[in-house]
């Protein structure tokens, strides 16, 4: 007789692990228990030695569907107990390392119920089984079990409570099991008709086939929905939204429609209908039915599938509506706040944009709006990491011990809880240019620490002093360390790629504050994990305009025009229409007194002056919207090698002044949008290239980081060409590049710190 205590560690609560391990010990004929205490799931296995060891083997080689099983340890027992059978006993609480399953989407096994006429749970909005549902957004607190979820206010009825407890079910221990006797309830907000159910769903249905708004509740927040095949709903959409081009996701019914609109590859296949279901960036056809003004002047579409039932049901539903296969499904928010969560939140800030809310009466407990994700050379390319993905934890190989909490940057923001060597990243939060989304902010962290059983030894923020992050940071009343923004970029992909050696970094993103007290965003680094030096950046220019020049391109132009051409600039601004309103002695009285202006090394803003010059975008909409156009821009052109008959690099600056004078004249003679918007890009990406080579002082290692490495185009040249001059060079994956990655970087900071006591 042998018997062992096996601790299983990773994501192993909410996927379905103490049925399976009961199944396998059915199988074997092994006796004992299984529990799930928190930071792992525990198994006492007695039996025939080859039997212990095949049970063994089966939890190692068939773990649930959903798990990810990071460690097994297991030991043998003295003097155990005589086990009369196998069973699953109480939860119970121990300290340790914590994983929480993100929230997974309706598997194919519920889809096929939902509409199977002789299911109990056709058409059950809420249908989940021991693989697929809501884990994270209903979490109070672990161990995950039902009486620790917003599912405790809905007590199973008798035949839900027999699957729940019955081994040999697809329910067996699924902890938010209902069914439409039991469980949650959707319904009309605020209708004098007071619409629930089915009778909900249809409204909801018919007013989205007759060219309406509906705002529905999902899994971790409000979307509003529109049929993504009228230009005309769109377009109302947009005006109710004041949204005028940013653009919209869609979601498609199933992958035929996918394949019907968009380029996808089997990679892609693979990944938009797997348990994450995020929204994808893809190609669009040419002969795609899609409204133009989904993505206005964008070859790509954001698509992703149904994830919850609800999504499902408003595709198809037994109503005899003719529905579209194409619905835009866009967060639920006011521009610059969080997704809303609840109903009060949907009547403050939604409602006006919808003609209808469709809402349950399920609590969300955490946020979490929909991840993004691009390719790059044929593999996943985040931009926004939230549902299906966090909080799941970076273990790093580096030895770190204790608690910390980073609080993020303003925009993007996301927030990072570091426990010893496991780093979590929090759910999408958005802006925090608002109060409402620095209390989001405050209420997620103080949630994840429930969860995570933690509290943080020291607090990590960025450094600029007005930032909302920085001040939830400051009344956390923790110890505080202040992080550089580009460096924090720089060490977030560090900390992606578990290296933590020296490195060049190289930061290209929008804005941040500098150590020196100007602006910063164009940026070349020697990094390691005590801190950095400068070497190089972008040619500084005089930023003028305030906060209006992050969104008008053609400032920047104007001032950089002004110091690049001298008394010809007002005839070159002219020809090029870069002068939007005012005019050009204006613009000059204002640059050359410096007022509303500051120092910048912006590559963000370098992008925008840029797009303005080649009349691609003389202003933005929404964040990166003139970057982006140029990047679509460069690749309409064959690309090909380019020469420069100047010097891109001088001692301390990447001569990006030269190269904007390079552009202007090209452009005043006449070439080509597409091939100077190319020329902008390989240009750039060679001055970042030679600026390494100068500056690398025998380091080998360069990590490509910041928002401006959003863009393919340019990461694919800068890579190429450093990997040609013999360097090794790291970039993002599942984290992205832009400022929703910076916790990651500032928590990896902190813990150092901590460790090495520097606080």
């Amino acid at each position: 007789m042998k018997t062992l205590r096996i601790k299983v560690y990773g994501i192993v609560q909410g996927v379905g692990m103490r049925p399976v391990v009961a199944r396998h010990a059915a199988r074997t004929g092994i006796k004992g228990t299984v529990a799930n205490l928190g930071p792992y799931v525990e198994i006492f296995a007695q039996g025939e030695a080859a039997k212990v060891d095949e049970f063994l083997r089966l939890i190692e080689e068939e773990p649930p569907k959903r798990a990810a099983i990071l460690k097994i340890d297991a030991r043998p027992v003295e003097d155990a107990p005589v086990y009369d059978d196998f069973e699953i006993i109480e939860s119970g609480k121990t300290s340790g390392e914590i994983f929480v399953s993100p929230d997974i989407a309706m598997c194919d096994e519920c889809r096929e119920e939902l509409f199977d006429k002789n299911n109990r749970r056709y058409l059950h909005p809420f249908i989940n089984c021991t693989c697929c549902g809501p884990r994270l957004t209903i979490l109070d607190s672990l161990p995950y079990d039902r009486e620790r979820t917003s599912m405790k206010e809905f007590p199973m009825c008798d035949k839900c409570a027999s699957e729940y407890y019955d081994p040999d079910t697809r329910r067996y221990d699924a902890q938010p099991v209902c069914c439409n006797d039991c469980g949650p309830e959707v319904f009309i907000l605020d209708d004098p008709e007071g619409r629930r159910g089915r009778d909900a769903i249809v409204h909801a249905r018919k007013i989205l086939s007759e060219g309406g708004v509906v705002a529905v509740k999902g899994i971790g927040g409000f979307h509003l929905a529109c049929d993504a095949k009228s230009d005309d709903a769109v377009m109302r959409l947009r005006q109710l939204k004041h949204r005028p081009a940013k653009p919209f996701a869609v979601m498609m019914r199933d992958i035929d429609i996918v394949r019907k609109h968009c380029i996808t590859t089997d990679v892609q296949e693979e990944i938009i209908t797997g348990h994450q279901k995020p929204i994808l960036l893809l190609p669009k056809k040419d002969d795609s039915t899609l409204a133009p003004g989904i993505a206005p002047g964008n070859p790509t579409v954001g698509v992703m599938l149904p994830y919850a039932p609800v999504q499902s049901l408003l595709f198809d539903y037994d109503d005899e509506l003719n529905m579209t296969d194409c619905l835009v499904m866009t967060s639920g928010n006011v521009s610059g706040l969080p997704i809303c969560r609840d109903d009060e939140d949907a009547r403050a800030e939604i409602a006006r944009f919808a003609d209808c809310i469709l809402t349950h009466n399920r609590k969300i407990r955490i946020r979490a709006d929909d991840s993004v994700m691009d390719f790059y050379d044929g593999k996943p390319y985040m931009i926004r990491r939230s549902r299906g993905y966090a909080p799941l934890p970076y273990m790093m190989t580096r030895s770190f011990e204790g608690s910390v909490i980073a609080y993020g940057g303003e925009l993007k923001n996301t927030f990072c809880i570091g426990v010893n060597n496991l780093f979590y990243p929090s759910s999408y939060i958005g802006d925090l240019t608002d109060l409402k989304g620095k209390a989001a902010l405050t209420e997620s962290v103080g949630r994840m620490q429930v969860l995570l059983e933690t509290r943080p030894s020291l607090a990590v923020c960025d450094l600029h002093p007005r930032y909302n992050s920085s001040e939830a940071a400051e009344e956390s009343g923790l110890p505080l360390v202040r992080v550089q923004h580009h460096y924090a970029h720089v060490l977030s992909c560090m900390a992606e790629n578990d290296f933590f050696g020296e490195c060049i970094g190289v930061s290209f993103d929008g804005t941040g504050y500098g150590t020196d007290g100007t602006i910063w965003g164009g940026e070349i680094m020697r990094c390691d994990l005590d801190g950095f030096d400068r070497l190089m950046s972008i040619r500084p220019f005089l930023q003028t305009g305030g906060d209006l020049a992050s969104r008008e391109g053609w400032r920047i132009a104007v001032s950089m025009l002004i110091d690049i051409c001298g008394d010809e600039a007002e005839g070159i601004c002219d020809k090029l229409g870069l002068i939007r309103n005012g005019t050009f002695k204006m613009y000059k009285a204002m640059h050359d007194d410096k007022v509303n202006s500051v120092v910048s090394t912006s590559a963000g803003r370098l992008f925008d002056a840029v797009s303005a010059i080649l009349g691609i975008r003389y202003e933005s909409t929404f964040e990166g919207e003139a970057a982006t156009a140029l990047m679509y821009k460069a690749m309409e052109h064959v690309q090909e090698e380019i020469t420069a008959d100047y010097d891109l690099v001088e001692v301390d600056v990447l001569a990006t002044d030269r190269i904007v004078k390079d552009l202007t004249e090209a452009r005043l003679a006449g070439s080509d949008e597409s091939a100077l918007a190319y020329r902008f890009h390989y240009l750039l990406a060679r001055a970042i290239a030679e600026a390494v080579s100068c500056k690398s002082n025998g380091i080998r290692t360069v990590a490509l980081s910041g928002g401006c490495y959003q863009n393919t185009l340019l990461l694919g040249l800068t890579k190429r060409l450093l990997e040609d001059r013999g360097f090794k060079v790291l970039i993002h994956s599942l984290i992205p590049p832009n400022d929703g990655g910076i916790s990651l970087g500032q928590a990896v900071y902190g813990m150092n710190k901590l460790m090495n006591g520097g606080i």
